[in-house]
């Protein structure tokens, strides 16, 4: 067969293959191409699921008479001109794609109208067909309206879904552009009804918490943090609230959505250990930074990215999400009635109230106010839970407003009110059931599993020790044995460089035996025996069906070793043992978490109990 140009409707038409997957991706497209034109409000219109109609309507600057039927041209757009402008693209949209494609496998119409412009213009086209432009009625703005999409491509519109999953497909793809600029104004229709409105000029966190749901205001964190040029802004899920899938997972540059492994993988191990490796952590994440210093036409769709330096993208990212989730108190508290919801989190404790200062007498005696009673309990129901008590220093300079000779107390006494909550917990703890620890902090009922907490604090004096050498290893009177499969050696191979840092030393003695001749001390004294324990590292090795990144073998394998070690479930603790294990929880990183991801703790608040016992 010839070598022949292809006539330009299947130009455009495979084109649109690449751009336009399905109507989703017509809404994207629009939408940018509105936010571009400077539009303050667009209004989104859909029918069928997107099939049938799709309209778009904004009021930004319009576009000419003379160049309506131009912008329905292939690789014709306003936003470069020159070659050098791709290196530094600050808009949305650039290819010029977007219109052609879609008027390719659409029956499209645009009614545009500028500021310049006493009347607005309307074209028409269908397929390769363009009318072209004539006088009509309408506002400053643009509006594209989509029909029958895939109408001369039956075999394109025969693998779209239903008109109920199309739908949820625009809406999180409408929901994630307005996500990502605030000051817009955004209404979705859906096949007659409103489906939502959000203002124009918003805030980031009310218009994030309009779309992620208000109810999880208390569970999400706000990171704020520029770092080598890289501006950072975002709201992170606590743990409790990770989902199965990454769709409430969103990441932005520059406004633009987007999907790049380096962010991703910064992300996931900066949640590592607080969240069960098969769930994703709630996040929205906005970066900008000089457009230089990343290319973003590198995919038709233009969701993926390049960036000129990954490791600095990866390494800024996963110190400030890592960093935000060290300073929250990640203990999640449950409600007796409800599902599980989460003490929110106080950097600073509050003032200490008005009606306390002035229910303090001159000598330095309480009276007997109530109202001074009460703001004084609540005081404290507010203070950030990690505090475990009040702040010494911020109590001595309250109180040394209302009488400076109560605040003249030594630096021992300070020393021994901060130290004074930790050995009272300590003292009031129970063990319940040889399983759970039942004790108290300023909030109310705290329950700790103890399983899960040792395990977390197992595996943190593994990861110090190593960080600082080798694990201290011993040696077997005589080596354990332990019979392997083809696959459990090929494991063994990638696990060798570990095994001696872990203090295990393993020789091959047969073609499907293995011999333990040294093994971890610690793992000595907590009873794990080395056959049982080299048998499952290596099943659980052979078991990857990928080649994980060097850290997440050496993390996993930490896992298992402190798991392992960790006091069991039904273990009887003495109270020398549930005394350390409880300093250990307030001196260990993501202590709320064990190294799988489940929570070590819960809080029943004071006001839930009593609100069960009816005193409220």
């Amino acid at each position: 067969m010839p070598i022949r140009a292809l006539p330009p409707l299947l130009v455009n038409q495979i084109a649109a293959g690449e751009v336009i997957e399905r109507p989703a991706s017509v809404v994207k497209e629009l939408m940018e191409n509105a936010i571009d034109a400077g539009a303050g409000n667009i209004s989104i219109t859909i029918e069928q699921g997107g099939k049938e109609l799709i309209r778009i309507v904004d009021d930004g600057s319009g576009i000419p008479f003379d160049e309506l039927t131009l912008a329905l041209q292939p690789h014709a757009t306003s936003k470069i001109t020159t070659s050098q402008e791709l290196d530094a693209i600050a808009t949305l949209g650039f290819r010029g794609e977007a219109l052609a494609s879609i008027a390719s496998v659409s029956r499209i119409s645009i009614l545009s109208r500028t500021v310049a412009q006493t009347e607005a213009g309307l074209v028409e086209g269908e397929g390769d067909q363009l009318s072209q432009p004539i006088p009509a009625g309408g506002p400053v703005g643009t509006a594209v309206t989509v029909r029958n999409l895939f109408f001369n491509t039956p075999a394109r519109r025969k693998f779209l879904k239903t008109d109920q999953t199309e739908t949820g497909r625009i809406v999180d793809m409408a929901e994630s552009v307005a996500l990502a600029h605030p000051d817009i104004g955004f209404t979705l229709s859906v096949d007659g009804r409103n489906r939502w409105e959000l203002p124009p000029q918003q805030s980031p966190r009310n218009r994030a918490l309009q779309i992620l749901g208000t109810e999880l205001e208390s569970e999400l964190l706000e990171l704020q943090q520029e770092e080598r040029g890289i501006q950072l802004w975002g709201l992170l899920g606590k743990p409790n609230i990770a989902r199965s899938t990454t769709k409430h997972q969103r990441v932005y540059l520059n406004g633009r959505l987007i999907a790049d492994r380096t962010i991703a993988h910064a992300i996931k191990e900066a949640y590592r250990g607080l969240i069960e490796p098969t769930r994703f952590p709630t996040i929205v994440l906005f970066l900008s930074m000089d457009p230089a210093l990343v290319d973003v036409n590198v995919h038709p769709a233009k969701s993926e990215v390049r960036f000129r330096n990954q490791a600095i993208i990866h390494g800024t990212i996963l110190h400030a999400v890592r960093q935000t989730l060290r300073d929250a108190d990640l203990t999640p508290a449950f409600d007796l009635q409800q599902s599980v919801t989460v003490t929110p989190n106080l950097a600073i404790p509050p003032p200490l109230p008005r009606e306390f200062s002035s229910g303090m007498s001159t000598e330095g005696t309480s009276s007997t106010n109530a109202p001074a009673a009460r703001a004084f309990v609540d005081y404290f129901r507010q203070l950030n839970p990690q505090q475990k008590g009040f702040v010494f220093s911020e109590m001595k300079a309250a109180i040394s407003d209302v009488d400076p000779a109560l605040a003249e107390l030594s630096e021992e006494d300070s020393a021994r009110e901060q130290l004074l909550p930790s050995v009272r917990s300590v003292a009031e703890a129970l063990q319940v059931h040889s399983s759970f620890i039942v004790t108290q902090d300023e909030h109310g009922l705290v329950i700790i599993d103890q399983h899960a907490l040792h395990e977390r604090v197992m595996f943190e004096k593994l990861k110090q020790r190593l960080d600082s050498g080798t694990l201290e290893s011993q040696r077997l009177l005589m080596p354990a044995v332990v019979e392997v499969n083809q696959t459990q050696l090929e494991a063994l191979d990638k696990l060798r460089d570990l095994l001696p840092r872990l203090g295990i030393e393993l020789e091959q003695i047969g073609p499907t035996s293995v011999a333990v001749h040294a093994f971890t001390t610690l793992l000595f004294e907590r009873g794990v025996e080395p056959d049982v324990f080299i048998r499952e590292l290596l099943e659980k090795s052979a078991a990857q069906t990928a080649s994980p990144e060097p850290e997440m073998v050496l993390h996993e394998v930490l896992d298992m070793m402190a798991c392992k070690a960790a006091i069991k479930a039904g273990d009887r603790m003495s109270d020398e043992e549930l005394g350390e294990l409880l300093r250990y929880r307030e001196s260990i990183e993501r202590s709320s978490n064990c190294p799988h991801g489940r929570p070590t703790t819960l809080r029943l608040s004071i006001q839930d109990l009593e609100k069960q016992f009816g005193r409220r």
